[in-house]
């Protein structure tokens, strides 16, 4: 709890207006950058013909199979998936998004050690650097992409970064952006915006192999 001490009315007054000003201020401040946040969580994605790299954060429903149908078309020459968990191998995820990953191997890196956006923008950095890779396309959920494209920017502030956001879908396909949603990834990204994320322990990243068959 503040207490607030005047010496008289008059300032006393002076200083409560200017404290409900910079109330007023944070709060106004804080609902534009929320517009602002919405805004870009809808923006259509701008995808170049080719790039030297593509990375699926995984997390959520389609991230792994777009970017997968993206590099069978040729629109990258590798792919690093990040924060895939369990057992999971290339012929299982490779199946879910209905290409071959028998030509796919070579080309296919799936990364286990990264458990937060933070550490996925890690993970792809040192991927990045050991593989050469100068333009990256990052495939991860809509409300997602602000916060993913802010870790990795940090990262690795020498590649070329482009967006391409999977919109998440309801029941009956259509696309959902639940609000409660949009909010809590806002506050994230106010937390990685302003650097709090950096506070935060994180996983050194591990050497990443290639994918198997199999």
């Amino acid at each position: 709890m503040i207490a607030v001490t005047c010496l008289g009315a008059t300032p006393c007054r002076r200083l409560i207006n200017a404290i409900g000003i910079g109330v007023l201020f944070l709060l106004l401040a804080w609902g534009a950058g929320f517009a602002w946040f919405v805004d870009q969580t809808s923006r259509p994605a701008q995808v170049p013909p080719h790039v030297d790299g593509i990375v699926a954060f995984t997390g959520g429903a389609e991230r792994v199979e777009t970017a997968l149908r993206l590099l069978a078309e040729g629109r990258g020459d590798k792919l690093l998936l990040s924060g895939i968990g369990g057992g999971a191998e290339l012929n299982e995820l490779a199946s879910l998004a209905g290409v071959d990953p028998v030509p796919l191997a070579a080309r296919v890196t799936i990364g286990r050690n990264a458990t937060t956006t933070r550490g996925n923008a890690s993970e792809t950095a040192a991927w990045a650097r050991s593989n050469d890779i100068h333009s990256l396309l990052v495939v991860t959920a809509s409300y997602h992409m602000p916060r993913a494209m802010t870790e990795l920017a940090r990262a690795l502030p020498d590649a070329a970064l482009y967006s391409l956001p999977v919109w998440p879908v309801d029941r009956s396909g259509r696309p959902s952006r639940p609000l409660r949603l949009i909010f809590e990834e806002y506050m994230k990204f106010l937390a990685s915006r302003t650097g709090l994320t950096s506070l935060l322990p994180i996983r050194e990243p591990q050497p990443v192999h290639g994918s198997r068959v199999g």
